[in-house]
């Protein structure tokens, strides 16, 4: 599998997560109530996150970009690239910490946050499987030139 087929392959996955967690949107009185429900969601999104940064260094990688030290960095550096618009690497940043909570603070995870990612943010998820897939368009017509 090459580059742009790993790329591919890590936002399907990504977007089967996306969906998982759009038809499950819960409020914070249910993921608070709900264990099994908000378990479920908090993986998923974990996993979507994950999924995400993942892209991200393959895109890196294959680019021969600096080599990013933290989650957040495959985020800023795919913005100073141009490869994510800043506004939107500035919110989609914040993602690389909430997967940092997820994995070793899990114990104090706030359903609100949860909540409100499920409400307001999973919008963001397509937005950045755009302009990735925007970028490897445009790279695959540059190559082919």
């Amino acid at each position: 599998m090459n580059d742009i087929e790993r790329v591919a392959n890590r936002i399907k996955i990504m977007n089967s997560y996306v969906e998982f967690l759009k038809e499950h949107r819960a409020s914070e009185r249910e993921l608070s109530e709900d264990y099994l429900l908000r378990s479920a969601i908090e993986r998923n999104l974990q996993l979507a996150i994950e999924s995400a940064l993942d892209t991200g260094e393959i895109i890196i990688s294959m680019e021969d970009l600096e080599k990013p030290e933290t989650y957040r960095d495959i985020i800023e550096i795919l913005e100073k690239h141009r490869i994510l618009p800043h506004e939107f690497a500035e919110r989609f940043s914040e993602a690389a910490g909430l997967r940092n909570i997820l994995v070793h603070m899990y114990t104090d995870v706030d359903p609100a946050i949860i909540a409100e990612v499920l409400a307001n943010r999973l919008e963001d998820f397509d937005l950045y499987s755009e302009y990735i897939l925007s970028f490897i368009e445009a790279r695959s017509s540059r190559k082919s030139e």
